[in-house]
């Protein structure tokens, strides 16, 4: 660290909500206990938990949440007949769970809110389709299959080679692959057509922990029968949200570290850190922590490609009316497809903040400005309601959210771990004190 660099404050980031529920549901495959240390505690991981109790496994809490033990059975579950299983809000166990529940024995109704209902599943419940599940369509009105809710009725998958259309989003293609060594052959999937193949390969390293044998190339995965082993995991801070901390340093000029994120990190969002340093903050990563320090003006005038740290793009641009030029960020079609259309989300809410912005199907460009005072339409979007929190700090510039309580999705300490680093921060609904 330069010798004017400020020290540095400590981010209290939860575990990582990715390997969370990948982890619940490898534990939930494997035969015996596992216990995950420091889960991530949020709406989308409880419901997760939640949902695979309506699956017939068991998953105990330790004293406060320190841990949870996750009895799992070997084999995909057996389910009494319609099973109900409910999603809420947890995109994650709507694309992991069903591939699970098809390699087991019963018929599974999936359900869950109404935002939740709009994201797409189509390419997913097709591949089940092809792999030997009955899926039905249980709404009124729709005879294809393509999105919640759907009912799932199985008796074991043989697997066998496939490929996923995974241009929307690279879940479909983990749930199936997380399944695999419980499918009779195997699984062998194309992997040419991913997004953020980062996410992939956090599922094949996890996997891999957990017992399976796993081949990775380019554009094919190899995954073989077999079972997973019981493991005892802890959890990493979670990268996307550690994002929010570290846009924060480098906005206001000082230091944060955030213990538990470094070289051996199974995230990609990490290299959100990258692009911080191309706007001149200092970043340095070593073997136990990543800490990134403000390095003066944020600088601009770049183009990058954020369509394998998706989930960071709106970090960046909620700070990029603080560079000195425009900033352009691409390859993040596929965000329109999350809780929001976080590319529109994006522009409308920096526009109401009198910010000159552009944007194209799959890029968004902002421009330089000072933000007006205004209130952020947080469209139940978690990720909008930290962004321009990141904003209202690095600005001074009062930024009301309509939903500040949307951050219990994943991270509901936000706020007060926000203010606690930095008590200038005054973001001005009083809601979220």
């Amino acid at each position: 660290m330069p010798p004017d660099a400020p020290l540095p404050r400590t981010a209290r980031i939860p575990g990582s909500k990715s390997l969370t529920n990948r982890a619940l549901l490898l534990a939930a495959a494997a035969p015996g206990t596992s216990r995950l240390w420091a889960p991530l505690v949020s709406d989308d991981t409880l419901a997760f938990r939640t949902a695979l109790t309506d699956l017939g496994l068991t998953v105990d809490a330790g004293p406060e949440d320190a841990y949870w033990d996750v009895t799992g059975t070997g084999r995909g579950p057996a389910g009494q007949a319609a099973a109900r299983v409910w999603c809420a809000d947890a995109g994650t166990a709507a694309r992991f769970l069903p591939p699970f529940a098809a390699t087991g024995d019963g018929t599974f109704r999936f359900d869950g809110s109404a935002q939740l209902r709009a994201r797409p599943l189509r390419p997913l419940l097709d591949a089940l389709g092809e792999l030997g599940a009955t899926v039905r369509a249980a709404e009124e009105g729709r005879a294809v299959p393509d999105a919640l809710p759907f009912e799932v009725t199985a008796a074991g998958l043989d697997g066998g080679r496939i490929v996923v259309d995974s241009a929307m989003s690279s879940q479909y293609l983990s749930g199936l692959l997380m399944a695999a060594p419980l499918m009779r052959q195997g699984l062998e999937a194309d992997a040419r057509s991913l997004v953020s193949r980062p996410y992939v390969d956090m599922t094949l390293a996890l996997m891999r922990r957990y017992g399976a044998q796993v081949e990775a190339s380019a554009d094919r995965i190899r995954v073989l029968p077999g079972r997973y082993r019981p493991t005892d995991l802890a959890i990493e801070p979670d990268a996307s949200t550690a994002s929010y901390f570290f846009a924060a340093a480098a906005v206001t000029g000082r230091a944060v570290t955030v213990p538990g994120l470094g070289t051996g990190s199974l995230q990609g969002d990490l290299r959100f850190v990258d692009v911080l340093a191309k706007t001149g903050a200092r970043v340095s990563i070593g073997a136990g922590a990543t800490t990134v320090s403000g390095g003066g003006p944020l600088r601009g005038g770049f183009d990058v490609d954020m369509g394998e740290i998706s989930d960071t793009f709106m970090t960046l641009a909620a700070i990029a009316p603080l560079a000195d030029a425009p900033v352009t960020i691409r390859g993040i079609g596929h965000a329109r497809l999350k809780e929001s259309d976080r590319i529109e989300a994006m522009a409308a809410n920096l526009r109401v903040c009198g910010i000159r912005v552009e944007e194209g199907a799959d890029r968004i460009t902002v421009h330089p400005g000072r933000p007006a005072p205004a209130r952020i339409a947080c469209r139940r979007d978690h990720r909008i309601a930290m962004s321009f929190s990141v904003l209202a700090l690095g600005s001074g510039v009062p930024l009301e959210l309509d939903d500040p309580g949307c951050v219990a999705k994943t991270f509901p300490g936000f706020h007060a771990e926000f203010r606690r680093l930095f008590p200038e921060f005054t973001a001005s609904s009083e809601e979220h004190r």
